[in-house]
């Protein structure tokens, strides 16, 4: 058992990830619904682009759909490529190309890497295109993917080549998991008629090991509420300290962790979430800075942090005391007002924003298998 896992255990104990128990219950009732209701559909499915998280190729997998899914024309979409490790993404690449699997890096809110993957559609069509007057393209994933993202901006470049079309309402997107609660169809394109069907994402009723659950939490597919920042954050840490992260910061950008920062006489209030994507003005030159220093500041702290840490980082006990002497220096530099019922909960949720948004650098946290999968 490596490292991370004994701490996961340690730390979280027997927590579930089950339907309807366990200490966890995460699995909402409208998935049960929505799960069968794919499961409908797919069987009219002419393709199926299964859409899931770059940073987590495997387990944002919908493990009970892969059967079905494996036996239809399928493009694996890795979403978010802009937040992953670019030579570690190339291997898994490789790897589903290994099981003969089609799959494609895209960002859902770029309409050139979209497009990239409606042309693969196109030509894995090709074969019934020809004979059939109307071909169902489904998109399908787990929450909070870019599922709908993705939806939008097909629909964008299809109004630019059908300016004809009549005009339907674009997906619901939002920053929680489980926006998209119900099944609807986007026309994008004629003769043949191409219609794409935008689904709910739904987990699975039971998810096989805490770590994938806390994959999935991380990447924001189940909600942190479900799990608590603090669960999630200690998790982070520990694969940033096992993989030895902070030192690879320090290679890759040594003169601002020697101290090298931005300085203001007046720096701004500022919260990480409004890192988050969404419709505002660009930041300024010095809120910009702001932010690089504050990354800055994070990274040089854990990186002082793993390397006077005296104890073995593969040792469970050991790692714990390093995260507890990392939470409350990530308090400091996060610039948290010392208020002990409520730092560690701040320093959790500002700490994965950081993350998430990608301010800490690419990562996958899954690893690519050795061997291929029997499908």
């Amino acid at each position: 058992m490596s490292t991370v896992k004994k701490v996961v255990k340690k730390a979280l104990g027997d927590m579930a990830f089950n339907r309807g128990g366990g200490a966890i219950n995460w699995f909402p009732g409208h998935m049960a619904a929505a799960t069968r209701a794919i499961r409908d559909r797919l069987k009219l499915a002419d393709l199926v682009i299964e859409v899931r998280d770059s940073r987590i190729p495997l387990s944002s997998a919908n493990a009970d759909l892969q059967p079905q899914l494996s036996r239809k024309r399928r493009v694996i979409a890795l979403n978010k490529k802009d937040l992953a490790n670019q030579n570690i993404l190339h291997k898994w690449i490789h790897y589903f190309d290994s099981c003969k699997q089609d799959s494609l890096p895209i960002n859902a809110h770029s309409q050139s890497s979209v497009q990239k993957l409606l042309d693969l559609v196109e030509l894995k069509l090709k074969e019934v295109i020809s004979r059939e007057p109307t071909l169902l393209v489904m998109v399908v994933g787990v929450p909070n993917v870019g599922k709908s993202a993705l939806i939008n901006s097909i629909h964008r470049l299809a109004s630019a080549r059908f300016p004809a079309q009549e005009k339907t309402k674009r997906a619901t997107v939002g920053p929680l998991p489980g926006v998209t609660q119900d099944i609807a169809g986007y026309k994008i394109a004629h003769q043949p008629s191409i219609y794409v069907l935008d689904t709910p994402g739904v987990l699975v009723p039971s998810i096989p090991d805490i770590e994938t659950g806390l994959k999935l939490a991380l990447a924001g597919s189940v909600k942190d509420s479900v799990v608590g920042e603090e669960r999630i954050a200690q998790y982070l840490l520990a694969v940033l300290n096992t993989r030895g992260t902070p030192f690879h910061w320090k290679r890759s950008n040594n003169r601002r962790m020697e101290g090298i920062q931005y300085e203001s006489e007046d720096k701004p209030e500022y919260n990480p979430k409004d890192l988050r994507p969404k419709r505002r003005k660009p930041p300024n030159a010095s809120d910009v800075l702001y932010i690089e220093d504050l990354v800055t500041e994070v990274q040089r702290t854990l990186y002082a942090t793993l390397s006077e840490f005296e104890g073995n980082v593969e040792d469970e006990n050991d790692l714990e005391l390093l995260m507890e002497k990392q939470f409350e220096a990530l308090q400091k530099a996060l610039r948290i007002p010392h208020k002990p019922s409520e730092a560690r909960l701040m320093v959790s949720k500002r700490f994965l924003t950081l993350f998430r948004t990608g301010k800490l650098g690419p990562f996958i946290l899954d690893n690519v298998p050795d061997v291929a999968p029997v499908s």
